[in-house]
């Protein structure tokens, strides 16, 4: 038989495309030739290239696994107070705590399927909120809904105090803010800063000590010989990522020594530095109680989803 014949192969598929320089279908992960708007698209696929022909209504969503839960601006809430960014909703933004069916994508992201009916407790919960009140008192109110007004209550809070937060670092919290209101969350939000302020107050002191011992003249042999290993440094740093179960964003070089590596985990965004040749972390992005060094780029997703099953994720850089 002759296999050349089907090198060439044209093949036609409707993917969701959330943004990046992948999609995936069902059993592989494809390169987009051009990157479209964020959508369902009906790609051309040859190979591993898959291009974007014309926009497409959602397919292959029955049979994934259903997820249901509230809405909090572009997260649906689900059990265990979950908050998980939920792609391609529709151009009307649904009102605020929509109840919302999604299903799992293959790469495990969740897709936007359609807005549930809602009871009597969701127009409940945007009454509360819009009157500074709290649900200490309103009963028959589903846990996902709950956690949803409390991490409303916590945005609104973060805007006030110039405090910023993820939804996997007041997790564990989010119920007793429902309940306890505006109070409750400034508390919360106040703590997350002071542990950041002594975090990056270490890492500081710990960056000027390694500065000091590093040599300012090399070889010119030497950096050319880093140089070139570095010119695949993003290709080794997305296998490293993806072997642990994450995403690479983005990579930037800081001088000569370190990268600066942008990566998406469990629904989330995170930063870290680490050593480009190595890839040891030099700051994990995240409050290791100074033991950052202890790990690696491909150990440091295991670490978060620790942190965060254990409610006790800091994230110390932002975007």
């Amino acid at each position: 038989m002759d296999y050349r014949k089907f090198l060439g192969k044209v093949e036609s598929a409707v993917l969701p495309y959330f943004g990046g320089a992948s999609v995936d279908a069902p059993s592989r992960r494809l390169r987009v030739s051009t990157p479209p708007a964020p959508g369902w698209w009906r790609f051309e696929v040859q190979g591993r290239t898959a291009t974007a022909r014309e926009p497409a209504g959602p397919e292959g969503l029955d049979g994934l696994p259903l997820v249901r839960g509230h809405l909090w601006g572009t997260r649906l809430v689900r059990e265990g107070a979950v908050a998980e960014p939920v792609h391609l909703l529709p151009e009307e933004e649904p009102p605020r705590f929509s109840p919302v069916r999604a299903r799992r994508w293959h790469d495990g992201s969740l897709v936007f399927e359609e807005v549930e009916f809602e009871g009597e407790a969701e127009g409940t919960a945007r009454l509360m909120l819009e009157e500074g009140r709290t649900l200490a008192e309103v009963k028959a109110v589903p846990a996902s809904l709950r956690a949803a007004f409390g991490y409303a209550v916590l945005e609104g809070a973060s805007r006030a105090l110039g405090i910023r937060f993820s939804p996997v670092e007041v997790r564990g919290q989010v119920l007793s803010v429902s309940e306890g209101g505006r109070p409750a969350a400034e508390a919360r939000l106040r703590a997350l800063a002071s542990e950041r302020e002594v975090h990056v107050r270490a890492v500081e002191t710990r960056l000027l000590a390694l500065e000091a011992q590093r040599r300012r003249v090399e070889e010119a042999a030497r950096l050319d010989a880093r140089h070139s290993r570095q010119a695949h440094g993003a290709t080794r740093v997305e296998r490293v990522l993806e072997s642990a179960g994450a995403r690479l964003l983005d990579t930037r070089r800081l001088g000569s020594e370190r990268l600066e590596v942008t990566f998406g985990f469990m629904g989330e965004r995170f930063i870290s530095i680490v050593e480009a040749d190595t890839l040891q972390v030099v700051d994990a992005g995240i409050c290791l109680a100074g033991s950052d060094r202890q790990v690696n780029l491909e150990s440091l997703p295991s670490v978060i989803r620790e942190a965060i099953e254990d409610d006790v994720l800091v994230i110390t850089r932002h975007a």
